[in-house]
């Protein structure tokens, strides 16, 4: 079994590769060093897309057939290179530019979450739209559902943007997904992405408490501002995660009715959640100190949180993280596990290290540092 590790960050893509001795060699940047929001991989094929860009490179998909070795890029929409490349010939050949319509404009600025499924690839920008492919990326088009929203006027951005920054689908069910927008919530298709629901009722609704924010309104919702999204992918029913400004969030009807499982956490505010491949039950997190707070681990001692009851009960898990002076912080997207038999958990950090844990996050291990600031994390194992 061979294990890889894919990063994105702020300076391109870059592969963790486990070698025979269980360290890890590290390859890249990948991706001519475009900012990179998520990578993700198709096990057993050498299928790998990484989505980035901004307001200087425009918005993009790469794509690489063969584990890696090499990219193509498919842009979505320009950017201020191309108004600088549009009116200096010199600066457009030292870059290789060349005047091509894009098919998506000036406005969508970055891809922040790709997700593959039945043949399809999926693709999150900002601001927030779902896009499909179904050539591996060669081309996307608008899932024009989710854009015609009727509360659409009402989304309301989070700190990062109005960003799709989580795409989770049912593998029985092809037409079924669901998406994570900061800050308008949980949205669900059961039909493709034709129509879609708004997900985020509390269903214990006439007891929360919490005042009106994007992050948790009152009048019976939550999540609006909900920083990842999961979907439980062992469970045969329809259990979802979340991790928003206000605690961790579990539903057990996809997304319809959404409980509090914090308790037992050291603060209600994080970002990342992963998901055990095999068990339902298994679940990990990385609580910070708060929203206004510094968002570092709190008192400065690293710990991943973990519960083998679905959020119920949380013990800490430290062995090997930073227990003083420690201030990075752990974004959305940037903690995963694989799919072996015995999942590894990963998470990245802002500051440039990957951790990884082969005992379920009994211990921990830094397999990477000094990589630029890390946006997501995933893993293969093929």
């Amino acid at each position: 079994m061979a294990r890889r590790v894919l990063i994105g960050t702020t300076k391109g893509a870059f592969i963790l590769h486990q070698q025979p001795g269980g360290s890890f060699t590290v390859s890249g940047p990948h991706c001519d060093g475009w900012p990179i929001n998520h990578v993700i991989g198709q096990p057993g094929t050498g299928n790998l897309w990484a989505g980035g860009g901004g307001e200087w490179f425009g918005a993009g998909v790469w794509h690489s057939s063969d584990r890696g070795s090499t990219w193509t890029l498919t842009r979505l929409s320009p950017g201020q290179m191309d108004d600088w490349a549009a009116q200096d010939a010199d600066f457009a050949a030292m870059i290789g530019w060349e005047d091509t319509e894009l098919p998506f404009s000036k406005e969508m600025t970055q891809i922040w979450s790709l997700h593959q499924s039945e043949g399809r690839v999926y693709a999150g920008a900002k601001p927030a739209e779902l896009l499909e492919s179904r050539d591996d990326g060669a081309s996307f088009t608008r899932v024009e559902g989710l854009g015609a929203h009727p509360s659409r006027p009402d989304w309301q951005p989070g700190a990062a943007g109005l960003i799709l920054h989580s795409i989770a689908s049912d593998p029985g069910h092809p037409g079924k997904l669901w998406v994570g927008i900061s800050a308008a919530g949980v949205f669900a298709t059961e039909d493709g992405g034709a129509s879609w629901e708004r997900r985020n009722r509390l269903s214990n609704a006439g007891d929360c408490g919490h005042h009106h924010h994007p992050a948790a309104p009152s009048g019976g919702e939550t999540g609006h501002c909900v920083h990842s999204l999961a979907r439980a992918t062992a469970e045969t029913g329809e259990l979802l995660y979340q991790q928003n400004h206000h605690g961790v969030w579990r539903s057990r009807d996809g997304g319809r009715s959404w409980e509090d499982v914090t308790e037992g956490l050291p603060s209600t505010f994080g970002f990342p959640i992963a998901l055990h491949p095999h068990d339902a039950r298994k679940l990990w997190v990385f609580p910070l100190n708060g929203d206004m707070e510094g968002r570092f681990p709190p008192d400065a001692q690293a710990a991943v949180w973990h519960s083998a009851d679905g959020g119920e009960t949380w013990q800490a898990q430290r062995n090997g993280l930073p227990q003083e002076f420690c201030f990075f912080t752990v974004l959305r997207q940037a903690m995963a596990c694989d799919a072996a038999v015995n999942p590894a958990v990963y998470f990245g950090t802002n500051s440039g290290s990957v951790f990884g844990s082969f005992d379920e996050g009994a211990s921990w291990t830094e397999i990477a540092r000094h990589l630029p600031t890390i946006q997501s994390v995933e893993a293969i194992s093929d």
